[in-house]
């Protein structure tokens, strides 16, 4: 959806806001970039919409304070699969002598 910026704003907002999707969600699911997404409804929408822009801030407020815990969730699960495919040698404890 790269037609109308002001269009493309408002239905940004009104699928997060129902879906309570992050920014990666909803730029893949409109086919846009990350950047566009927080473009459009940081900087944009207030202009275009604001009862709208009022409506999406809690739902970009929550995911920017749930950001670091996904990301550590992640990383867990990341290095959980890495320690499962190759776990270690010798009795599992790495660096000891």
């Amino acid at each position: 959806m790269k037609g109308n910026i002001e269009e493309r704003a408002q239905t940004l907002a009104a699928y997060m806001i129902e879906h309570k999707a992050t920014v990666r969600s909803a730029a893949q699911a409109f086919g846009v970039s990350k950047s566009t997404v927080h473009k459009d409804l940081r900087e944009r929408l207030p202009a275009i919409n604001p009862a709208l822009y009022r409506q999406v801030l809690p739902v970009l407020e929550e995911n920017k304070a749930q950001r670091h815990i996904r990301g550590g969730i992640a990383t867990r699960e990341k290095y959980k699969a890495i320690v499962t495919a190759f776990p270690p040698k010798g009795g599992g404890t790495a660096g000891r002598r």
